[in-house]
């Protein structure tokens, strides 16, 4: 109990399982904690003390420790193991304590376990140092060996980054204050946060801690020994991860630099508007792009898939080799399937191998792993004949290792046991020593069965029988009845309820020969089996390489499968000013339609005379639909992929900016309308010629004359080419936006078109030049199921409002319509917030009534009436009129 407080005390901030026998032990705090996480029992642990009671306490069996830490570290809990570091026996022989010590610390963003891991997500851990105006960000993945860096100035993009990583942990220097972030990242993610000294940061003992990990004597080769933040950062973030394994990470073998100018820019609002990775809904994976476009066949392919995704391609270059490489492959529909066939047997061998350099893998993991590599052969076959340069250059990487394939498969037991420490792990022939001990073993045990016979023949008792336990090795047990026939040379030993156990000098002495030689073949073999993973580690450099091939293989063949299966086709990505699609479609949503069929739609845009496009049109009718899916289909045509569309001309596009929908920040305390005009800005102050833009209504979290009046400056702005010329596309519900199309040579009309048929409204989805001049909002609330009186109802209003031709509100302050820029559209009749409080339109609105002076028109009877008396009717209707009015 001292050592445990000992330790807890060193280890604050982890829950700690202590080994105990056969069972892993926690106290005090961590025992009432875990048994509420893990539902076990809580007891006590009996002591001597009586003054104080007993400490807490709850265990779990050592054999089922893997299964409770999943739960522990989903739970966002970090676990230290205080591990049995020496042979029991040793210490009861010398009536001590057994030795212990923390081997290792498991966090959310270090687990290797595989039944933690999600296999086609990357499990990341990131560190972040902010130095002056700079951002020095590096992660990890313990998991595959992954070790990224980077630097960066606008907090914007470092988030955009976070959200692209989706860290399961993170580390900061002590003195790091950013509140929101913080919340952000428990909230959004879950993401356990850990801090560290300020010194472990500082950039002297990072470089160090790096260019001692690496073995290197500068970190040029890795290209950032010029970016002091990012170095701080990474430094640190090797001393956590070797602090937690409690050894050298050895398997993370390379630091790879990269630049935000390498990629296109997705934001964290564009990543989550656009669905590429996680529902908006629920958060999974259900009807994302990434679900539509993953159909890998490996672990690592899928890992490969989704880093695609969120980092599409600027090199004009590059995007022509992947596509180049997809459409080989989609032409060979054999050559697309037998390459399939042959990855999607293979074990996740990028994960395998950073388990077997972290110590951590049995017999099973080494066979997986070699069966894993004998089929190498089969997918070299496959591109030998390819002529693409990705597909050749990626064939040249793999390498079957023939050598290693051997040595396992010579080393280890063709059906080893899931433990290594308990014999059986290491083949026939491989060890003389071994082998020479084993026959003695076997040797030992026919010697004893031999002996049971004999026994039974010299004594007569043919009941006798020769067992073994623990406690007193071999022994001759020999039933009551047959006591008194026992030879005299039997040494009695123990005595049962029912027989009796005895020892002979002969038979302690073949024992002694027995039990050494297995004591000998546990140790022998587990050091064999250490020296096999030994030298399979050796090999962790060139199969990270093989690995990272066979994952953008896999890619590859997924891409040429999915444009099989949809009808993609190739697209033209070129640096160009413009975007051309033709009969493009959202390649999630037209899953869904399978009856009614996807509607095509054309799109072109380019920084000429179709900049801008105002789309207008229908509640429901798909302007949204159309929006996403232009977005979607530039992304998809960057990162290498096949396009939902007959054809597609992709100008490249250094970032896609998204305002869609409306939603609060309830954490940040931030409105819908906050949080729409804080993405509004981000869009204006960081888009470029060269991005692409898509709002889906701006404005419409306020009133409506403030709404129009952002909504209108907002598209002049984007208009200006001075200050962006940015293409995009807006959807909108203010009508009132189509007329910057005659004010503006590269703003453009666009409407979903609309057939009505009497009260029947039908939606043909497809966007046709023009603007539209109603929403259809009532058709689409009687279409939701809302109760037919209030649909009536909201028609009469409608025909009311209608009538008296009401637009946007006056100026609060002085009941005036507010002036007009020269720009702006004139404005339809407005009607004042008197008017609109009048009696008049009170009624009309909510107790329709027929006005006094209609009434008495009605009462006239005209035949009755002479032509004075009818003037002077006709008079005082005017006065009564006039007077009605003021």
């Amino acid at each position: 109990m001292e050592l445990y407080k000992h330790v807890k005390k060193q280890h604050g901030d982890a829950i700690l399982l202590c080994r105990v026998g056969d069972f892993y032990e926690a106290f005090f705090e961590d025992a009432e904690l875990i048994a509420r996480l893990l539902e076990i029992a809580l007891t006590a642990r009996s002591h001597k003390n009586q003054k104080n009671p007993p400490p807490p306490m709850a265990g779990i069996p050592h054999h089922a420790l893997d299964s409770y830490l999943y739960k522990l570290v989903k739970a966002g809990h970090k676990v230290a193991i205080l591990e049995q570091t020496e042979d029991a026996k040793l210490a009861r022989d010398e009536n001590r304590l057994v030795k212990r010590d923390v081997v290792r610390i498991v966090t959310p963003g270090t687990v290797t376990d595989p039944k933690v891991l999600e296999h086609k997500v990357n499990n990341y851990i990131v560190s972040i140092y902010f130095n002056k105006d700079t951002y020095g960000v590096a992660v990890a993945d313990l998991s595959t060996g992954e070790f990224l860096v980077t630097e960066l100035t606008d907090p914007s993009r470092l988030w955009a980054e976070i959200h692209r990583f989706s860290p399961k942990e993170c580390l900061f220097a002590d003195s790091f204050e950013d509140e929101e972030m913080f919340e952000r990242l428990k909230t959004e993610f879950k993401a356990t946060l850990n801090d560290l000294p300020d010194w472990r940061f500082e950039v002297d003992t990072a470089r160090t801690e790096l260019l001692e990990h690496f073995q290197t004597i500068s970190l040029d080769g890795f290209g950032c020994e010029h970016l002091p933040a990012a170095i701080s950062a990474a430094g640190a973030l090797i001393y956590y991860l070797n602090e937690t394994q409690k050894q050298e990470v050895e398997h993370i073998i390379s630091l790879h630099t990269y630049t935000l100018s390498d990629f296109m820019v997705l934001d964290a609002d564009t990543q989550r508007n656009l669905e590429l990775t996680a529902s908006i809904r629920d958060g999974s994976t259900k009807g994302t792009l990434l679900e539509v476009l993953d159909q890998t066949v490996t672990a690592m392919g899928g890992r490969k898939m989704r880093q695609c995704l969120l980092q599409p391609l600027l090199d004009e270059k590059e995007i022509e080799e992947r596509l180049g490489a997809v459409d080989e492959l989609k032409t060979q529909i054999n050559l697309q399937e037998e390459l399939r066939d042959a990855l999607g047997q293979m074990y996740d061998i990028e994960r395998l191998i950073s388990r077997i350099s972290l110590g951590s893998v049995n017999g099973r993991d080494l066979h997986a792993l070699k069966d894993s590599l004998r089929l190498i052969p089969d997918v070299k076959a496959q591109l030998q004949n390819c002529s693409s340069v990705l597909l050749v250059s990626l064939n040249d990487t793999l390498d079957p290792l023939p050598d290693l394939i051997a040595l396992i498969e010579h080393g280890i037991h063709p059906n080893p046991p899931a433990t290594i420490r308990e014999g059986g792990v290491i083949n026939d022939g491989y060890s003389e020593e071994l082998d020479e001990l084993r026959q003695i073993v076997g040797q030992g045990k026919d010697w004893i069965v031999a002996m049971q016979e004999e026994e039974r023949k010299r004594s007569g008792i043919q009941s006798l029988k020769i067992g073994f336990n623990q406690v007193f090795g071999y022994y001759i047990d020999v039933t009551n009845p047959n006591l008194n026939m026992v030879p005299e040379h039997y040494i009695r030993k123990q005595t049962l309820r029912n027989s009796e156990r005895f020892i002979t000098p002969e038979l302690k002495e073949q024992e002694a020969k027995v039990l050494n030689a297995e004591d000998r073949i546990g140790t022998l073999e587990y050091e064999l089996f250490c020296q096999i993973r030994e030298d399979v580690s050796k090999y962790t450099e060139v199969i990270q390489k093989i690995a990272a091939a066979l994952a953008m293989t896999d890619v590859l063949a997924n891409f040429a499968y999915i444009a099989s299966k949809y009808n993609y086709v190739k697209p033209t990505v070129a640096a160009v000013d413009e975007i051309v699609i033709r009969d493009g479609r959202h390649p999630v949503v037209e899953q869904l339609f399978t009856q009614e069929g996807f509607v095509p739609n054309d799109t072109i845009l380019n920084c000429d005379d179709e900049q801008l496009h105002i789309i207008t049109g229908p509640n429901m009718s798909g302007k949204s639909t159309y929006l996403r899916q232009t977005a979607l289909i530039v992304l998809m045509a960057q990162i290498g992929c096949f396009v939902p569309a007959s054809a597609a001309k992709i100008g490249l596009v250094d970032r896609i900016f998204t305002r869609v929908g409306a939603s609060d920040n309830l954490v940040m305390g931030q409105s819908t309308f906050l949080v729409e005009m804080n993405e509004t800005a981000n869009i204006l102050n960081n888009a470029t010629r060269n991005s692409l833009v898509i709002f889906d209504e701006v404005g419409r979290g306020t009133s409506t004359f403030d709404g129009l009046s952002i909504a209108w400056a907002v598209s002049e702005y984007l208009l200006d080419e001075k200050r962006m010329g940015a293409k995009t596309l807006f959807a909108t519900h203010y009508h009132e936006l189509v007329e910057l199309a005659s004010k503006y040579k590269r703003a453009k009309n666009y409407n979903v078109a609309v057939h009505e048929d009497g009260q029947k409204v039908t939606f043909l989805r497809k966007v046709v030049p023009g603007g539209a001049d109603q929403s259809y909002g009532i058709h689409v609330a009687r279409l939701a199921g809302l109760p037919q009186v209030v649909i009536t109802r909201a028609q009469q209003i409608l025909e009311v409002l209608e009538q008296h031709n009401l637009s946007v509100e006056a100026d609060g302050a002085t009941g005036q319509p507010p002036k007009a820029h020269p720009t702006m559209p004139k404005p339809r009749r407005r009607v004042s917030r008197k008017t609109l409080q009048s009696d008049s339109l009170q009624l009309a609105l909510f107790t329709p009534k027929t006005h006094p002076l209609v009434e008495e028109i009605r009462r006239l009877e005209l035949t009755q009436v002479t032509p004075l008396d009818a003037v002077n009717i006709l008079y005082d209707l005017k006065a009564k009129a006039e007077e009605s009015e003021g």
